[in-house]
């Protein structure tokens, strides 16, 4: 996972659901994207494993003002949040389970 501009923070308002008590993984998916189906099983995997790590999926065609914002140029793109909503990590395709472990050291 890759890093991403430093500052930018997200908030319930952007992502139409309260942030996670001390992070939160942010999905952007589309309809018809078989890879963010299976991104979307290993974020929730995740999220239910690491105690305060919250799941949020995007419908990318429904958030375009955000997608342009955030520079989402395909599905699936994974954001990592701290608590603060800051973005501290960002990958776009199918992530492994284990980078997204390895990312979420950076918002905890």
């Amino acid at each position: 996972m890759a890093g991403d501009r430093a500052g930018r923070r997200l908030g319930a308002g952007d992502l139409g659901g309260p942030l996670g008590e001390r992070a939160t993984l942010v999905q952007f998916s589309s309809a018809f994207c078989q890879p963010c189906r299976a991104t979307r099983r290993i974020l929730a995997d995740v999220a239910a494993l690491v105690p305060g790590v919250a799941h949020v999926e995007i419908d990318a065609e429904g958030a375009l003002g955000l997608v342009r914002d955030l520079g989402v140029e395909r599905t699936p793109t994974v954001l990592v949040l701290d608590r603060e909503g800051r973005v501290v990590r960002r990958a776009a395709g199918q992530p492994r389970k284990a980078d997204v472990i390895a990312a979420l050291g950076e918002a905890l």
